[in-house]
């Protein structure tokens, strides 16, 4: 009995010793958190940043970049990069393992390591707006926001003000360029959907990258862009921007942009001749676009075989509708 009470008293004790511990928690506090601190101004861009690692090749870093953080899957990346999904499959793995293997850190990169990795990052954001703006407006918008976060923290670099402007630009005519479930071209878009407020800013942007001193590819690609806004289009300094855009990059698919630009100045059968030479047989625009000047050189059956090439590689439902209209025209 005696060993009971005890027991019992030291019950009640602790019983207050624990209420008055209690009220002492209720007495609020000041704290302070302790945060990394880091230039940039998007955490989204700071994990692009992060991944860019320039110990990976330019492409490694670019693909892994848009599995990992870009939402795009490997079929996409594949298509972006116009290799087959296997072979992209391949380069993820070994980019990765070579990650492991070299003991690459995922860190944030300090300010004046920030340039390094620039390429890199602009390739990343403008292929996730490139397939954005087959439709997916999420990504697009994903990737003008990324951009913008590009110019506040890097606002002396030409090239990011021209990566800006050159989505301001095409994502400006985005109401306009799918009616009814099919893409629309240009030439034939409502320019009374065309939001002329952000067309604006993208020339803002591309001018503040000229006076910048800017001539890199994606200054002149916005520089592209705004010329094929304008009503008439200039075709034939539209093929001088391609052809120096093409020197630049020494992009076929670029190149094929400079044929369209040649046939609709006038020249089809050099621009077929230049669509011709190029190895782009797994690219649907190319099939497209060589469909196209067939056409109008009056090779039907010619025509018709390369619509339905292009079908055959198409992806896009718009752009299936649209060439499914084109070929329905030839029969």
């Amino acid at each position: 009995m005696t060993t009971g009470r005890n027991r019992a008293i030291d019950r009640i004790r602790r019983d207050r010793t624990l209420a008055a511990k209690m009220r002492l928690l209720d007495v609020p506090e000041a704290t302070e958190d302790v945060v990394d601190e880091t230039t940039i101004p998007d955490e989204r861009l700071e994990l692009v940043f992060t991944c860019c690692h320039p110990a990976l090749a330019l492409d490694a870093q670019v693909a892994l970049t848009l599995r990992t953080l870009g939402g795009l899957s490997t079929e996409e990346i594949a298509r972006a990069f116009l290799v087959p999904e296997p072979t992209m499959a391949k380069r993820l793995v070994r980019a990765k393992r070579k990650i492991k293997a070299a003991g690459i850190p995922f860190r944030v990169p300090p300010a004046h390591l920030l340039p390094d990795r620039l390429a890199a990052v602009l390739a990343v954001v403008y292929l996730i707006f490139n397939e954005g703006y087959g439709g997916r407006g999420d990504l697009a918008a994903e990737a003008i926001w990324l951009g913008r976060a590009l110019a506040e923290l890097m606002p002396d670099e030409p090239e990011v003000h021209g990566l800006l402007a050159l989505m301001l630009l095409n994502d400006a005519r985005r109401d306009a360029r799918f009616v009814d479930g099919t893409v629309v071209l240009i030439h034939e878009q409502d320019r009374s959907l065309w939001d002329l407020e952000q067309m604006g800013s993208g020339r803002a942007e591309l001018d503040r990258g000229l006076a910048l001193g800017g001539r890199g590819p994606y200054v002149v690609q916005a520089a592209l862009a705004a010329l094929h806004a304008e009503e008439p289009q200039d075709w034939p300094q539209i093929a001088a921007l391609y052809g120096e855009l093409a020197r630049l990059t020494g992009s076929p698919v670029v190149e094929l942009n400079r044929a369209v630009a040649v046939a609709e100045a006038g020249d089809v059968e050099a621009a077929l001749a230049m669509v011709e030479r190029l190895e782009l047989d797994r690219y649907h625009y190319l099939h497209a676009a060589r469909a196209e000047l067939l056409r109008r050189l009056d090779r039907v059956e010619d025509a018709r075989a390369a619509y339905e090439r292009a079908l055959e590689l198409v992806h896009s439902d718009a752009e299936r509708s649209f060439l499914e209209r084109r070929l329905g025209e030839i029969n």
